[in-house]
């Protein structure tokens, strides 16, 4: 069952960026494919808010209430998908004109005969025929020339952005704010997710007002400076006995590095988190869009596995662990 769920959802996460960078305005594009992140935080945060009402059960439904309340989810993404229309692009590819614009009308709200319409597809013929110009594309050429540099960029992203570490907090935040002297870890869990979805937003705004770049740079600037804070708190004001316990010598320094993982999460959330699908759903040319953008998103996919797979053993105490 695992296997077929994470292949699906691998698929799916291939997928709508790449059909939202297809079907967004061109003012807007920047918005509506970084609301795939958007999508993602508020995801944590329910499951945040499920986990925290049901942690105090004793019984299976403390885990099977999560896992329930996510098929919800699976069938309006059904319902949500059987009315939307197959990309202009996509139909453009296909030689299909008319099913092209009658999606983009659709998807616009506008008559066939709109200039706007009229306009935007004449567009996307036109890059049509420059990219069959150019040849077809395989996944051979994903890695030459230029585009192989695009490719690298994106994969860098993609993997850059999990290796910000902001997954630890959301997989492994409850036991470490415990460790911290934390008695409500539930609860921080919970307002960290709130900052998540939160900060969100700001990035969305800022991705078309500031540009790609300059969001990723001070995105960058700012989570290392939080990062580094939390580390010196946690590493000068706590020790470990014999028996791997952390000890808590200064709960106030405590509370302070909380407030630094909240700020660092603003920073990730409006900056990295919307812009590393932004710009990998912009990197490429059509003919190979769909084919980088799978190996971009697969490599965000390793990480995530991998960072998830390792925590426990660079962080735990005992034989076979690094006790980080």
């Amino acid at each position: 069952m695992g296997d077929f769920i994470g292949r699906r959802l691998g698929l799916i996460a291939s997928t709508f960026p790449l059909y939202q960078s297809e079907t967004a305005p061109k003012w807007i594009r920047g918005f509506i494919v970084g609301s795939y992140q958007l999508a993602i935080t508020v995801g944590l945060l329910l499951s945040a808010v499920l986990n925290n009402a049901t942690h105090n059960r004793n019984d299976t439904g403390s885990y099977r209430i999560p896992i329930a309340v996510q098929f919800a989810w699976a069938l309006i993404l059904i319902g949500g998908m059987l009315v939307l229309p197959e990309t202009p692009r996509y139909m453009i590819k296909r030689d299909n004109q008319e099913a092209a614009a009658q999606s983009l009308t659709k998807l616009r709200r506008l008559p066939t005969d709109h200039p706007a319409i009229v306009e935007e597809l004449a567009e996307i013929y036109a890059n049509h025929e420059y990219e069959i110009s150019l040849g077809s594309g395989g996944y051979l050429e994903c890695f030459q020339g230029n585009l192989g540099k695009r490719l690298l960029t994106g994969c860098f992203l993609q993997g850059l952005q999990q290796l910000t570490g902001i997954n630890f907090i959301f997989y492994y935040g409850t036991q470490f704010f415990k460790n911290s002297g934390f008695k409500n870890e539930f609860v921080i869990s919970l307002i960290t997710s709130c900052v998540n979805t939160g900060s969100t937003f700001p990035g969305l705004y800022a991705i078309d007002k500031w540009g790609r770049r300059p969001v990723l740079l001070w995105g960058a600037i700012g989570m290392t400076i939080s990062q580094l804070i939390v580390a010196v708190v946690g590493t000068t004001t706590t020790s470990q006995n014999e028996t791997g316990t952390i000890i808590v010598h200064n709960f106030a320094a405590q509370k302070a590095a909380i407030a630094f993982i909240c700020i660092y999460i603003f920073f990730f959330a409006a900056s990295w988190g919307p812009s590393a699908w932004v710009v990998t759903g912009e990197n490429f040319p059509l003919k190979t869009r769909a084919k980088c953008l799978t190996i971009t998103t697969a490599t965000n996919w390793l990480l995530n596995w991998v960072l998830s797979f390792a925590t426990p053993y660079l962080v735990n105490y005992g034989p076979g662990n690094a006790n980080l």
